[in-house]
């Protein structure tokens, strides 16, 4: 895929985006645990991205603005528009590769592209956070949590929307810490939000 013609696809999403800010939540935040174990496709992707997976400066949730948010969608649906979604093992012939998708990718491909299009876009990498959830049917799925000061949103290769993450049918096990994207922390309201939110 051409760099120039993701970047047209995105303007025009950019332009066509609605601008409405997300009202909070009581339960807006996800509440981060303890250190635990980086999936092994995002530690082999530090490997060779390793200024990507280093010590971020956290200076608290981004404060949104109807462009910020305007921005956050349109990167969204066109990533989630211009990307085939495919296995690892279509794709290499094996599991758990983390990379920059070309033209086909899958869930954590897709926002690990949304990552660096919005890092690229000025937001911080202390607010853009891969993150490992588990579907209704039990099996394994990523996204990317975007921290903000109205609470966490979620970007997901599955959902044309941004959600806020206790919108979503997912039970969050883990994302990466926001004070080092080389670390992962458990979601310890992974469980509870998720069943208050279906009540």
């Amino acid at each position: 895929m051409r760099i120039k013609g993701f970047l047209v696809a995105m303007m025009a999403v950019f332009a066509m985006a609605p601008a409405a800010i997300p009202a909070p939540s009581k339960n807006a935040s996800m509440v981060t645990g303890s250190a635990t174990s980086q999936p092994i496709g995002h530690y082999d992707f530090c490997q060779s991205h390793r200024a990507e997976c280093g010590a971020n400066r956290n200076s608290g949730p981004v404060v949104m603005t109807g462009g910020k948010w305007a921005t956050v969608r349109a990167v969204n649906a066109t990533v989630n528009r211009t990307v085939t979604p495919m296995t690892d093992k279509e794709i290499y012939g094996k599991d758990e590769v983390w990379a920059y998708p070309t033209t086909a990718g899958d869930c954590e491909d897709f926002a690990l592209l949304k990552r660096r299009i919005l890092i690229q876009r000025g937001f911080s990498p202390a607010d853009l956070l891969m993150t490992v959830v588990r579907k209704p049917d039990g099996e394994g799925h990523a996204v990317l949590t975007l921290r903000t000061a109205e609470g966490d949103f979620v970007l997901d290769n599955l959902a044309s929307d941004v959600r806020p993450w206790f919108s979503t049918p997912y039970t969050f096990i883990k994302r990466q810490s926001s004070f080092n994207a080389g670390r992962w922390v458990t979601i310890e309201n992974g469980r509870d939000v998720l069943v208050g939110a279906l009540k």
